[in-house]
Parts: C-alpha cells; structure tokens; sequence
C-alpha cells in the first residue's frame, strides 16, 4: 500500500493541479497491476516523508492492531490513517451490481471473542431524522434546483443538520461534523476533508437565495401539511454578541430580552403561520423599535388581503392596528391600555390545556367595530401578587433606610437631594412606587428634611388592584370569548418557537464580525427550526409530544460502530451497523416510519 501523486489538468479551465491515491500492488495473471483503493483528492495535505508512516498505520488499523498513537507519528497524521481506514472499511465492504444474495442461514464466521474491539463511533440517530424531514419536502432537490453542486448540497445539509443536533457556531458544526458525527456515511461524502472555509462560503451563498429558499420551503410545508394561510403570527426576538462588532452596522445596543444589554444587539423578526412554520423572516439592528417592522415583513411577505394577524402588545401600537385594517388584514392583538378592569359577573369561564380555569370577559365597542376581551388567569394573578409583594417590600426598605439617615451623621439630609434620590427608586420600582404617598417634614428653615412618611393607597385598575387580569383586542366582532382567547394562545406557543430558537437550536450567542456571516448565521438556524418543526408536528400527530431537546436526547444515543475481531486464519474482520434502537427512540422511528438501522451492515475481511 502506498501513496501516489499524479498530476492532472481541469478540461473546462486548463488548470493544472496534482491529486493522490491510495495505491495497492496485487499479482493478477501473473503480472504485477496497481490498484486504486482510494482517491485521496487534491487537498490531501500529508507531507510527503509522513506516507509510509500513514500506510502502514492504515494497514495496522484493518489488521485489527491496537489504536495506540506512534511516537514518531504526529496526531494530524493518525487522525488522516484512522479516517482513511473508515472509508476502505465502508467503500471496500459494498456488494457490487453482480453480488448475489446471501445465503438464508447469515454470514457464519469463526472469530476470537476475545480480540473484540469496537471503533470508531459516529453519532446517526438526529442525523437520519434530519435527512427523514428534509426528504419530506425534497430539499436536497430544491437546492438542486438553484445550482448547488453535489459537495455544496452536502455543506448545506451538514451544515443545517449540525445546528439541529449539536447547537453552536460554524466552528462547532465543523467540529462536530469531522469528528462525532456519521451524517457523512448515510450521505456518503467525507466532511473530514472538508474545509472550514466551505461552511462560511456556503452561509454567503445560503443567504444570496434566502427569499426564494423560505418562499419554496413554506409552499412544500403546506402542501405537506395542508397547512392555511389565514393566520399569520408576528413577533421579534434579539441575540446578542460578543464583542464590540464595530464592524456590523446592524449590532446595535438595545434591550436584550436576555438581560444581556451590555453587549451589541441584532433583532429577528418572523412571521409565522398557525402552526409554527416559518413564512419569512428578517433581521434589523438590534434597537430597532418593535411596533416600526410590521408593515415592512407583511408588505415583502405580500401575506394575502383578509389575513388574521396575531401579535404581542410589543408590536401592536395604535398605528399598526390603523394600518392592518386600512390594507384589508384582520387582527388579534394584546393591548396595550395600561388602565386594568375585570368584571367577574360578565365572564365566562373555559379551561385551557392544562386545566386552569380562565375567567374571561367579551366587550363590544360603541360602534360595533372592535371586541375586547378581559382575561382572568387565578395562577398569573398569584405569581403577580407575589411579584408586587416582593418589590413593595423593596421599595418600602429603601424608603426606610432614607428614613433612618435623617437621624445619623454624615447622610444626606437636604430636600432638594432626597427628593431626588426618592425619585430614581420610583423609576426602579417597576411601577410599585404610583401607589405610595410620600411626604418629607421640614425643618424650621425648609432647607433640611427632619422626617419621612408614607403611606400605601393602590391605584385604582392597576396590576395591584387587578392582578392576573390582561386584555385582548381584535376586528372579529363575531367571535365569541372562547375562539378570542384560543386564537390568541397560538401567540403564546410562538413563543415556544423562539425559545427553541434560541436555547435549543443555537441561536445566541454570535460570534461572527461581518454582517453578512450574522445574517447567514441566523438563517441557518430558521432553516434547522423548520426540519425540527416537520419532526414535531408529525410526532405530535402521533401523540408523541417531546421539546425537541427531549427527541434530541433520545436519538443522540445511535451511533454506528466498527466491530473489529481477529479470525483464525490470521485475516481481521471488520463489520460496522447502528447500535439497536429502544425505548422513546424506537416510539420515534416508527411514527416517522424511518429505518431503525440507518446506514446498513457493512463487512470488510482483510
């Protein structure tokens, strides 16, 4: 076994370059021929006084030897032996066209048991669910369908496939493709050749085509699905990054729903339909006003005249209702009337999926025009009062500590000041501080305080006065309590969406500098969202109802692993499967009817 280098020259640009093989020498009829094992390609970056070394670490490796690292040979250099010793195990081992079928009773060897080594183990469980749910929506074709060439198409896979079963930067799916996964042997390409470089190049070309990608993806979801295109929910989220990242126009400081805002901001926005499937998506500077990106994402979305739109109170501004009902769009909105009321005589009462029991209230405007619904929810009001309790006791304290400096040396004393202080704890009371009555006693000359008072009086349809209570506002006037606050509760599960966005697919933080590379990190991770939601919603059909963290968890334990046994002949026998599914990982094969051994049986004997 050896290794040669030939040179060769492209037909389309005359470009001249050199490529390796792995090269064996066998007596055939009585003369010596050369043949190929396997093409090594052009990038194989070995030097040269290393291949001897390489092959006979290879050959070692099918013999069944121990997987000891030589001292004389570098880690970069065994890393290149172990992986070419995968591929001849795999390539080698597949039956040609003329193969018979095996014989009724299996393949019976003789082997020592004691010489058992088990290698080389490469994850397989997510993969094959990622590649089950890209196939339910043919999106190895649909990238075909842009020009993608067989090695891009698999970069795009890997690198969407890797945000959805091991979660992080581009870095950690190149590292997690090279060196734990085995998605590369159910697609049959070797990412351990693969760059780095290839899986940034391919975010930049992912995005050139971002609109017309999620414009396909969502058509084949709802054919698949038989999804309906009269409701649409809206909401944003932020991912913060770390670094100044001077250089993206769009890293912006803001609030960052992470408690992160000492770090640059970017914004994602999506409009989603009732199911949870992503229609567009768009990123903004991260202190971009909510209620300003509404009309752009509907307006590019083109979302069809007589629409229902949902959205958070956060976006729903007097202004963008104004506009939906001027472009023909109707609406379900949370309001944002800061003044709370509640009249329990009114209501009517519903459970939701928990059990919980709602209290709600349908009101019709004076012109007949708008309903507003009044919810009453006996576990938000408990975790408000708690809430309420917790801060007025913070604030009272403050109060007291102010107080009882009147009557220390050295504090501050004068009126001026003190009211000062006693204003910035109102603006940090989160709102607690409207309900008190403070007053300062001056002394003889008006300049000093010589005592603090205060006294507590609720404000009347506050969240003191009306815990648990909220209110939604929509154009369907004909819709009774229940159908208002069961369409809205799709908002409240969008936010499962975003949750796994961010905490279950990788999303925060980012580490990249350019805006392009932050952009294209995000869409990939709207891509994985999509696959992982094909997976829910079929589950959920099957009245299997996991977090994808939980399915993640199951599917994680496949992995396809090398049996290597001695034989008495003195030849080795290799043989790699799947490990067996069972439990909720067997549950999961079967509802989406995928193989419960993903990447066959493959025998090599050397």
């Amino acid at each position: 076994m050896f290794i040669r280098r030939t040179q060769t020259r492209n037909r389309d640009s005359g470009e001249s370059y050199y490529t390796y093989r792995l090269v064996r020498s066998e007596r055939v009829g009585g003369k010596v021929k050369q043949l190929t094992l396997l093409n090594l390609g052009r990038y194989f970056d070995v030097e040269q006084p290393y291949w001897p070394s390489l092959c006979v670490r290879v050959e070692e490796l099918l013999a069944g030897q121990a997987s000891f690292l030589p001292m004389d040979l570098p880690a970069a250099v065994e890393r290149h032996a172990q992986r070419i010793a995968a591929q001849l195990v795999a390539r080698q081992s597949k039956p040609s066209a003329e193969a018979t079928e095996p014989p009724a009773e299996g393949d019976i060897q003789s082997v020592d048991v004691d010489s058992l080594d088990l290698v080389r183990p490469r994850t397989v469980g997510v993969e094959q669910a990622a590649l089950w749910a890209m196939g339910q929506v043919d999106f190895n074709g649909l990238l075909k369908g842009m020009g993608l060439s067989g090695p891009q198409r698999a970069t795009v896979l890997g690198s969407i496939i890797g945000r959805m079963a091991a979660p992080g930067s581009e870095l950690a799916t190149f590292h997690w493709l090279t060196e734990r996964s085995g998605l590369g042997e159910l697609l049959d390409v070797d990412f351990e050749a693969m760059s780095l470089a290839r899986l940034y190049r391919i975010s930049d070309r992912l995005l050139a085509s971002k609109t017309a990608i999620e414009a396909a993806l969502f058509d084949r979801v709802s054919d698949l699905f038989g999804l309906s295109t009269t409701i649409t929910l809206y909401d944003l989220t932020n991912t913060y990054f770390e670094g100044e990242m001077v250089s993206n126009p769009k890293a912006k400081r803001g609030h960052s729903k992470e408690k992160r805002s000492d770090c640059p901001l970017v914004t994602l926005a999506m409009v989603l339909d009732g199911s949870g499937f992503v229609r567009r998506s768009e990123v903004f500077p991260g202190n971009v006003s909510e209620g300003s990106t509404l009309e752009t994402m509907l307006t590019e979305l083109k979302a069809p005249t007589g629409a229902l739109v949902v959205m958070d109170r956060g976006i729903a501004t007097e202004e963008n209702v104004q506009w939906l009902l001027e472009h023909g769009y109707r609406y379900l909105v949370v309001s944002r009337e800061r003044k709370r009321r509640f009249d329990p005589e009114q209501s009517k009462i519903i459970e939701n999926a928990s059990g919980e029991k709602l209290h709600l209230e349908r009101v019709l405007s004076d012109d007949g025009k708008e309903v507003r619904l009044y919810c009453f929810s006996e576990r938000r009001a408990k975790k408000e009062e708690a809430i309420n309790e917790r801060f007025m006791a913070r604030f009272e304290e403050q109060l007291k500590g102010i107080a009882d400096g009147l009557s220390k040396p050295r504090t501050t004393k004068n009126i001026n000041k003190l009211w000062e202080r006693i204003g910035r704890l109102k603006a940090k009371s989160r709102g607690v501080g409207q309900h008190y009555t403070i007053e300062l006693i001056p002394d003889a000359k008006g300049e000093n305080a010589v005592e603090l008072r205060w006294t507590r009086s609720a404000t009347d349809g506050s969240q003191l006065t009306h815990p648990g209570v909220y209110c939604l506002r929509s154009s369907e006037t004909q819709w009774d309590e229940e159908v208002l606050w069961r369409t809205y509760s799709m908002l409240t599960d969008l936010e499962a969406v975003f949750r796994s966005l961010k905490s279950e697919l990788g999303m925060r933080p980012v580490f990249h500098h350019k805006e392009q590379r932050v952009d294209g990190h995000l869409f990939i991770t709207v891509l994985a969202y999509q696959f992982v939601q094909i997976i829910r919603r079929t589950l959920h059909d099957h009245d299997i109802h996991f977090s994808w963290t939980r399915i993640r968890q199951l599917l994680g334990g496949q992995v396809r692993v090398t049996a290597v046994l001695n034989r008495p002949d003195g030849h080795t026998l290799h043989v790699r499967k799947a490990t067996r599914p069972e439990g909720g990982h067997l549950d999961i094969c079967k509802a989406l009817d995928m193989d419960t051994r993903p990447g066959g049986i493959q025998k090599m004997i050397h």
